[in-house]
């Protein structure tokens, strides 16, 4: 990149990529560099086309410390080839292919000659969620081949020319998508260790009562046959908090009723009911898992 505007273009389209993307650094590679970017909003859907070649970008620690990790990037391969590394698992791309990079680890991505795909943010607590806290495997390459790879490019593609998409409805699609690729995406031996199991069956106590106000730690363990220092210990294994966990899933049911909740349902009735006593404290942790009140969240997906 010897021209001094090819040299402007490259550095344009990383500023880009930082700002839409996350940060992220980069090296040109041999031949000729291509570095375009579209951005795109369709409601719950934040995603972007990117056309490269040339190029490779990379995110190590530096990166990750001074941006955003609290999504996955879904990688839809439109046009030509890439090459992902994560984990010290390298995947190659073809047209059609799909796979999964965690924003909050290192990853390199190379284009050597000029490819087209869609990065699709997908915020951690779906992953996490609909993945039940098991094991995510990243750079992991979903052959087109597969009947729900192809599900989930059709799905993204109607979703993203449609406009008349509601918020509800992009968020849908959204865990739609998730939901047929979490198969592939996770790591399941055929035999489950056995602290996994037990973690799992903990997990479904917890949905099973997770209206009840006897829903505490040492209940839990109580009802699980094991110390309350052995289910901390086996939640820290997952970088969770017990208490947090209980919070943040009883918040996504509530956001699930909010979502079909008629104008004149109180919400501080909706907060009692999945275990928030006090409306302010519902409303405080509520903004802070969404972003936005119970109110306002409401009001979005009318």
């Amino acid at each position: 990149m010897a021209c001094a505007s090819e040299q402007e273009k490259y550095q344009q389209w990383l500023a880009q990529i930082n700002q839409v993307c996350g940060r992220f650094d980069a090296r040109p590679l041999e031949g000729e560099f291509i570095g375009e970017l579209e951005t795109s909003y369709a409601r719950s859907l934040k995603l972007s086309t990117v056309t490269a070649g040339g190029v490779n970008l990379f995110r190590t620690r530096q990166e990750i410390k001074n941006g955003n990790d609290a999504w996955f990037y879904t990688v839809f391969q439109l046009e030509g080839s890439a090459e992902l590394e994560q984990d010290d698992r390298r995947s190659i791309l073809k047209t059609g292919d799909i796979t999964l990079i965690d924003a909050a680890r290192p990853c390199s991505i190379y284009w050597q000659e000029k490819s087209r795909q869609i990065s699709l943010l997908v915020p951690r607590q779906i992953i996490e969620q609909q993945c039940r806290f098991q094991e995510v495997s990243c750079a992991l390459t979903l052959s087109r081949s597969l009947p729900t790879v192809q599900l989930s490019h059709r799905l993204l593609q109607e979703s993203m020319g449609n406009a008349d998409l509601s918020d509800l409805e992009s968020e849908a699609a959204l865990e739609a998508m998730v939901c047929l690729l979490r198969p592939a995406f996770q790591h399941r031996e055929s035999v489950q260790p056995r602290k996994e199991r037990q973690f799992q069956n903990v997990l479904s106590l917890i949905d099973d009562h997770i209206q009840s106000e006897a829903l505490r730690p040492e209940w839990i363990a109580t009802e699980s046959g094991m110390s309350v220092r052995s289910l901390y210990r086996m939640f820290a294994d997952k970088g969770l908090v017990v208490a947090q966990y209980i919070k943040n899933r009883r918040l996504d049911l509530c956001a699930q009723v909010l979502r079909a909740a008629s104008d004149d349902e109180k919400l501080a009735g909706i907060g009692y009911s999945w275990g928030f006593a006090d409306h302010s404290h519902f409303s405080t942790a509520f903004k802070q898992r969404f972003g936005v009140s119970p109110g306002e969240y409401r009001k979005r997906c009318r």
